[in-house]
């Protein structure tokens, strides 16, 4: 009585069967990923816009106290996030490439390719709020 519990087929699926499934939905992803790959671009280049739009809202505060524009991050109060490449969570490095009496110009430079294709996000932003992406990823 007690091998006939053992001799007892219990349905199942096999292991070549789920591996046929697992093919199936590896496939699948496969051919949505490369779909998805300029929304994730969309949405990582929304940390550079915000980046820029808060050195942007510095500058202007330290131009009113100060007449000037500054060159340097640390006049205006702004410390760059720890970059990814460095193991922190910033996907952008923020630099302040000039700023006289009257102008300013911010860049936010990728550290990560996103999208795989050899070239880095880079978005710009002046004194009047002028943000642009100058080049795409």
């Amino acid at each position: 009585m007690k091998n006939s519990l053992f001799l007892k087929k219990i349905p199942a699926f096999t292991l070549t069967e789920l591996l046929v499934v697992l093919v199936i939905i590896g496939i699948l992803v496969l051919l949505a990923l490369p779909n998805l790959m300029p929304k994730i671009s969309e949405a990582k280049a929304q940390e550079a816009k915000l980046q820029l739009k808060h050195i942007h809202t510095l500058e202007k505060s330290f131009f009113y106290m100060n007449s000037k524009y500054s060159s340097l991050p640390e006049d205006i109060g702004f410390e760059q996030s720890k970059l990814t490449s460095e193991g922190g969570n910033a996907n952008y490095k923020i630099e302040i490439l000039e700023a006289t009496n009257t102008s300013f110009k911010a860049r936010a430079t990728a550290v990560t390719d996103f999208d795989g294709d050899g070239q880095f996000n880079v978005w710009e932003v002046d004194q009047e709020m002028n943000l642009k992406e100058t080049t795409k990823d």
